[in-house]
């Protein structure tokens, strides 16, 4: 697939995804979750802004490990293909909502040069009740920091 197709593409997938998590299909999530779906947001954030490709590993779900193979190759991926969330200038977290057994977190991000950014984050709850990143989109926000 061409590189500006597939770049649409996964566009239109996180569009979609965060239309879906906001329909009415979608139901709340409740405060305990909440706040453990955004402590791994921000505990993966703070892996990636200590360079610690281990520990942000660790909060990926296994699908995202599989697919990435190795810590390296996925800290790679993030400072190369995700920079905003690799280094965010700043970071809000907007309502997540549930949708057939797990979570989507969207996060508005701001990057170095003060453009907003919208990351959709798709959580899944593993066994022993733990979540895990299972996926990250990234949408352009038409917003800026000043």
């Amino acid at each position: 697939m061409p590189h500006a197709l597939k770049f649409w593409c996964s566009r239109l997938l996180a569009a979609a995804c965060l239309a879906v998590a906001l329909s009415a299909q979608a139901v709340g999530v409740s405060k305990a979750d909440a706040q453990k779906v955004r402590a791994v947001i921000q505990a993966q954030l703070a892996a990636f802004a200590a360079d610690d490709a281990k520990r942000a590993f660790s909060f990926a779900a296994p699908g995202i490990r599989d697919l990435f193979g190795t810590p390296e190759r996925f800290l790679a991926t993030v400072r190369e293909s995700y920079p905003v969330v690799y280094r965010p200038a700043s970071v809000g977290f907007l309502k997540p909502e549930a949708l057939d057994g797990t979570v989507i977190q969207a996060v508005e991000m701001a990057d170095a040069q003060g453009t907003l950014w919208i990351a959709v984050y798709k959580l899944e709850r593993q066994r022993g009740g733990a979540w895990r990143i299972a996926g990250c989109e990234l949408l352009p926000s038409d917003g800026r920091v000043t």
